[in-house]
């Protein structure tokens, strides 16, 4: 494999999923991941190891089995029955799975920060022990005889892609733990994380930290650019999280507890320059009742019913004080006047916070046919710097962008963005933001004042904005339309119901 093209081809993480789902079997995707990325982060950290452990035989013989020379170079120390040779050759035999398990047990002994986080239930008799040596020889294959650089690239583009390929496999719950990178490579690149704090208040596996790495390489800079922090309420996926990113070589601060971040805040007093989050559609249980009289909600108290504005608040709340963040939320957001909903979008607009609303098309998530939309938000439209840029004063407008027609079909259920439709979004904010060559563009974008929004009712759906949008309506997917209609007609069942215990209070009070 040491012929392997490192560019843009998915040809090579295809390949290998493809192997690995096979060897899987009968067993569940949602078990599988753990066994199958696992073992390539077992891979990753070994690889490293021993490049640097025959480096160090060369120059430095003595400090080879010493793990300070390894955590000098954030390289972490892999003992002897840890490593990746010893289990290849253990491949065959009928105990590996605890061999494994004894593997990640002493790796995390040993590196404080991957405590808690490493997969050990490779010794339980469900897993067949003949699929896991095979597993092992498949992975051991990955970047053979490359350099180190191109070797931690192709084995975190070969985790990224299996992290998609599991979530797609399940479906609704795979988009519990996972964003499709076309989306957040729109998000990021229109946000441009270059320098300072990046946060995500609901990380998932962490793909919104990997690709504002990835951004700030691309562009010139340093990984150590961008300090990310993170907080995210499901262990198992915080652990995938922590892998993601140790597999890229990414230091962070990523914090879990299972009462969530809305009521257990880990990071009270960061105040980020860029937040990316892809919170929990309308989630309902979030507890809101608990918190009428928190700090964060400046705009309005949220809904208990529904916590879209209470993740949109609690990350203002958290953006400094020239800090930008994107937002991927359901479409209701934009429209609603439920429970106060209307209120509060229209004090933020008025308070100058929104800076620029995209419309989706339907089927770029894994698990939900809702169709959503990107929220981005400004802590102060006046000025600000985006890269070495410095941003016009943008107060009294939003930027619209309708993006329902671009994408493509990358299988029979699911669309994503292409490099050209990202480009056109985020050129087009670029464009505004800077003041320079901006046009509104009929059908596709309209930079829109105060007074246009306020004449739609604080309205900020894209479609009412860009023109052409009866036209549109005809083209939209039935699926996208009946899981907007059915949004809508949710939110009236809702309104009515509140309705009415209105009228039967009022009729007890009169005592009849």
């Amino acid at each position: 494999m040491a012929s392997i093209d490192n560019g843009s081809d998915l040809g090579i993480e295809a390949a290998l999923f493809k192997a690995a789902d096979k060897l899987r079997g009968n067993m569940e995707p949602s078990d599988y991941k753990h066994v199958a990325l696992g073992l390539i982060f077992l891979k990753h950290i070994s690889d490293g190891f021993e490049m640097k452990r025959q480096a160090l035989l060369t120059e430095y013989p003595e400090g080879a089995e010493d793990p300070d020379e390894y955590l000098a170079d954030n390289i972490f120390w892999v003992p002897p029955e840890a490593r990746w040779s010893h289990l290849q050759a253990s491949a065959k035999q009928p105990n590996i799975g605890k061999l494994i398990d004894e593997a990640m047990i002493a790796i995390e002994k040993v590196n404080p920060s991957l405590k808690g986080v490493l997969p050990k239930d490779y010794g339980r008799p469900a897993l067949n022990a003949v699929m896991l040596g095979e597993l092992i020889d498949l992975i051991s294959g990955i970047a053979l005889g490359e350099g180190k650089d191109k070797a931690r690239d192709l084995l975190g583009r070969v985790y990224e892609y299996f992290l998609g390929q599991f979530a797609g496999s399940e479906g609704k719950r795979g988009g519990e733990f996972y964003t499709p990178r076309s989306v957040v490579r729109t998000m990021v690149e229109m946000l441009e994380p270059y320098k300072g704090r990046v946060y995500d208040p609901c990380c998932g596996s962490g793909g919104m930290f990997v690709q504002s790495e990835k951004f700030v390489e691309a562009h010139g800079g340093r990984l150590g650019d961008i300090a990310i922090y993170g907080q995210e309420s499901n262990y198992t996926t915080w652990r995938l999280c922590k892998m993601n990113l140790a597999v890229r070589g990414i230091d962070a601060d990523i914090r879990w507890n299972s009462e969530g971040t809305f009521h257990k805040n880990e990071l009270p007093d960061l105040r980020a320059d860029v937040i990316l989050a892809n919170p929990p559609f309308n989630i309902s249980d979030w507890g809101g009742e608990r918190l009428r009289e928190d700090a964060r909600w400046k705009y309005g108290i949220p809904p208990a019913g529904n916590a879209n504005f209470a993740w949109l608040q609690h990350i203002l709340h958290h953006l400094s004080p020239t800090g930008t963040a994107g937002v991927v939320l359901a479409n209701g957001s934009m429209s609603s006047t439920q429970s106060g909903e209307g209120e509060m979008r229209r004090a933020m607009i008025e308070g100058e916070v929104v800076d620029c609303m995209i419309a989706l098309p339907g089927q770029l998530f894994y698990s939900t046919q809702i169709p959503a939309c990107l929220w981005f938000l400004a802590k102060d439209k006046s000025n600000g710097i985006a890269r070495d840029r410095k941003l016009r004063d943008r107060r009294g407008e939003v930027l619209f962008i309708d993006a329902r027609k671009l994408g493509f079909m990358v299988d029979r259920t699911r669309k994503e963005f292409s490099d050209t439709d990202i480009a056109r979004i985020a050129d087009t904010y670029h464009a505004w933001r800077l003041g320079e060559g901006y046009a509104d563009v009929p059908g596709f974008c309209k930079s829109a004042s105060l007074e246009e929004i306020r004449s739609h009712g604080h309205v900020l759906t894209p479609g009412r904005y860009v023109g052409a949008e009866a036209a549109e309506e005809d083209e939209t997917p039935f699926a996208e339309r009946f899981a907007a209609l059915q949004e809508q007609l949710e939110a009236q069942f809702a309104e009515a119901a509140e309705l009415t215990e209105t009228i039967r209070a009022r009729l007890a009070g009169i005592g009849l």
